[in-house]
């Protein structure tokens, strides 16, 4: 790797720990793994408030199925 390319993936981990601190502030609950998908898909041209839309009602229907379950 060119010292380049260590710059250009120093500078991009440093992005991503600054963004990771601001979900963390804002309570996003989303780790790293998660975010740097979510980043890179907006980065591919997703439209982010679609992105949000679609997690929020991932999330919404993990909750109804999780509330659904029945204790074994």
């Amino acid at each position: 790797m060119s010292s380049r390319d260590l710059e250009r993936a120093s500078s991009a981990q440093q992005t991503l720990d600054v963004l990771y601190d601001i979900s963390q502030l804002l309570n996003t609950q989303l780790d790293r793994e998660t975010l740097a998908t979510c980043v890179s898909m907006i980065e591919a041209g997703v439209n982010p408030e679609a992105l949000a839309t679609v997690i929020k009602e991932l999330r919404r229907e993990n909750a109804s199925l999780n509330a659904n379950r029945s204790p074994d």
